[in-house]
């Protein structure tokens, strides 16, 4: 859990990340690491977490893209960065940004997202989200108890130079 409060946010602006409801945090964090994280691990190799859950008071912070934050409002973030408040619908969910370590040396050859996320939707079928990231192709990864079954990808593909 330790590493799912870690938030950069937290630390530049001196505000502890702290569930306001620890047991429901840990219950849907829980559900995100035995359904989806460690699947992946077992499946793709070891795991680096860049960031997991987000209070209400770090989300907001990031919403302002205050120091280049860039977070989504709380609102769209519960069930998902925020583990510990239901969605608009009553649901809840998590979400983690992770990067698969074994990935990246080939992600930075090729950009190929596309391989990545169906490897994690074959180790993970349970995943109801993905949202690729072009630093290192990090991957927030999302278990809700509604699955959207949706993917995403912020990475521009690289146009191919054609031969003279």
């Amino acid at each position: 859990m330790r590493e799912f409060l870690h938030s950069e946010i937290s630390q530049v602006e001196n505000i502890p990340n702290i569930p306001h409801y620890p047991d429901i945090a840990i219950r849907n964090g829980k559900r995100l690491c035995e359904d989806i994280l460690e699947p992946i691990q077992d499946s793709l190799g070891r795991i680096s977490i860049r960031s997991g859950y987000r209070s209400p008071e770090i989300n907001s912070i990031g919403t302002l893209n205050k120091n280049q934050y860039n977070c989504a409002s709380n609102a769209r973030n519960y069930s998902s960065h925020i583990w510990d408040y239901p969605d608009s619908q009553g649901f809840y969910g998590a979400t983690a940004c992770v990067v698969i370590c074994a990935y990246v040396d080939y992600y930075n050859e090729t950009r190929d997202w596309k391989t990545l996320a169906k490897r994690i939707q074959g180790a993970a079928p349970l995943v109801s989200s993905l949202t690729f990231h072009p630093k290192l192709c990090a991957v927030n990864i999302s278990w809700h108890q509604q699955p959207k079954k949706t993917i995403r990808s912020y990475i521009r593909i690289k146009k191919q130079m054609e031969p003279n």
